[in-house]
């Protein structure tokens, strides 16, 4: 059920408990665990924190921990499943769920008893209504009482006869009434999507309790920012969230007048066609004239490329005079750093270290981050200059498909579902740019990179198509499971993210057939 007052219906409940707080593997899941850390931390609340990846990683570590704790905290995942079918926990368990991941399960919505929703009812959530999907069972037909004498008299035979008709009557309704229910289960399910950041939710939730600090109006925007360069959202939902923090941040910058640590509103900028020696030194160190017409330079840049809506409203934070971030900035360096391919660090190091980056005591693992991020963005521009020059994008009917090749430069960066959703969007993007094939122009991608050499393994992400309409909707989630059910190809459905999925490359051929024949 839709928790409607976050205070009193969560908050309150779990302030004197011990809890078990599940963070998924994404930018916007480790700032509303910060968040709400800050929040433990300033009421002593007693906490475990376990990062999860993946459905396997939160069903092993629920078995592990379910007998030491009555309450559950999930971060960006469990919203779009039967959570329940799936744990099995016992009756006493209550789980808090604080989930990006559209659509909401129905089962989640309607179990008011151990499912606690922690999403903003103002998103566009389209919920279906509780009778036209769930309807009680009916009890069993006594056929006994169907079997008659011949000799009964004629009134018993007119009303068995009368009891015959109601029934043939109540299964037809019950057919219907079926059909109906997978009709709008179909329409309901058929797109994944996102909805208001969680870090936002989080950051609303210390607002209304009044213990909002400067640090976590920041994380909050951070998550926000990490849906927008993920392209979650849309621009439209975008803009409007911003809107709702700037005044949170005109509010902290009158109220703190701390302009050592102050968030400011600026553009993002887009720098190219500038001399190459002026772009390699810091800002500060650039030439004047560049500095004072770098808007204009941009502008008349992007005017030649075609390219619209060039600026784009985000935020910047200082700590101290020295250091100056851009919201943007600390989203890349962030994944960076949580999905470094670095063989010697486990997916709970990376996780612990993109945590540790977003805070204000940890700048040289921040730093460490956008290096990591500065390497990843060369790659992603070189094997997407590579992919369009040797033609890889190719078209298979209903979708474009392109896979990376085992041995590829730079390769191993993009084998996780964050950094390779990224890559994907960037090609989409420019393939669109430099087709001419208009029909290409409107269809969504297909992406594979290599995942494990030695298990013969494909990370496989599919990308809605490329519109300035696009509602940011992705369809291939459903797609991904029936291809997979229709050819029995080896598959993993094992991310929170339904587009992303594990392949065995042995089974390529055959699930990418079926997906076209799905499509077409």
């Amino acid at each position: 059920m839709f928790v409607s007052d976050f205070r009193k219906e969560f908050y309150e409940v779990v302030q004197n408990q011990r809890v078990l707080l599940f963070v998924a593997s994404d930018v916007d899941s480790l700032c509303a665990c910060k968040i709400l850390q800050a929040l433990f931390q300033c009421d002593h609340v007693q906490y475990t924190l376990v990062p999860v990846s993946g459905w396997q990683e939160l069903e092993t570590a629920f078995l592990e921990h379910k007998e030491q704790f009555h309450y559950f905290i999930l971060i960006n995942c469990g919203a779009n499943i039967d959570l329940l079918d799936i744990l099995q926990p016992d009756e006493d368990a209550i789980f808090f769920v604080c989930d990006t991941h559209r659509p909401v399960n129905v089962v989640n919505v309607y179990n008011d008893t151990q499912i606690k929703l922690l999403i903003k009812q103002d998103d566009d959530l389209e919920v279906p209504a509780y009778d036209d999907i769930f309807r009680d069972e009916e009890e069993d037909e006594e056929h006994s009482e169907n079997e008659r004498d011949e000799s009964e008299p004629p009134e018993k035979r007119t009303r068995l006869e009368e009891e015959i008709v109601a029934q043939t009557m109540k299964r037809r309704e019950r057919r219907e009434w079926e059909a109906r229910r997978r009709d709008i289960l179909f329409d309901y399910e058929q797109y994944e999507y996102h909805g208001t950041s969680s870090a936002m939710v989080m950051f609303d939730l210390a607002w209304m309790m009044s213990k909002d600090l400067n640090d976590m109006l920041w994380w909050a925007i951070v998550g926000l920012t990490d849906q927008w360069v993920q392209d979650k959202i849309t621009q439209m939902k975008y803009v409007t969230d911003v809107g709702v923090l700037q005044r949170h941040v005109s509010r902290h910058n009158h109220r703190d007048e701390d302009e050592e640590n102050a968030l400011s509103v600026d553009c993002m900028r887009i720098s190219f066609d500038l001399p190459l020696k002026q772009v390699k030194q810091k800002f500060q160190s650039m030439d004047i004239s560049l500095k004072e017409n770098l808007r204009e330079m941009i502008e008349e840049s992007a005017n030649k490329f075609g390219m619209k809506d060039m600026r784009m409203q985000t935020f910047s934070i200082h700590f101290g005079f020295k250091h100056k971030f851009l919201a943007s900035d600390v989203v890349f360096a962030t994944m960076s750093l949580m999905e470094s391919p670095e063989k010697d660090s486990s997916g709970t190091d990376n996780f612990i270290q993109a945590l540790d980056s977003l805070s204000r005591s940890n700048l040289d693992k921040l730093y460490l981050g956008l290096e990591l991020a500065k390497k990843q963005l060369r790659a992603t521009q070189q094997i997407i200059a590579s992919c369009l020059c040797t033609n890889l994008v190719i078209s298979q009917g209903p979708f474009l498909y392109c896979s990376l090749m085992e041995g590829t430069p730079d390769v191993v960066l993009f084998s996780k579902p964050a950094s390779l959703s990224l890559l994907s969007r960037h090609l989409l993007k420019s393939f669109v740019c430099s087709t001419k094939n208009r029909r290409c122009k409107l269809l969504p991608l297909v992406m594979a990179a290599p995942l494990n050499v030695e298990q013969g393994t494909v990370t496989v992400v599919g990308i809605p198509p490329e519109t300035d309409s696009s509602d940011r909707k992705n369809f291939f989630g459903r797609a991904f499971e029936k291809a997979a059910e229709g050819t029995n190809s080896q598959t993993l459905h094992n991310y929170f993210d339904l587009s992303v999925i594990e392949l065995k490359a042995e089974d390529r051929s055959k699930f990418l057939d079926a997906l076209v024949a799905l499509l077409s």
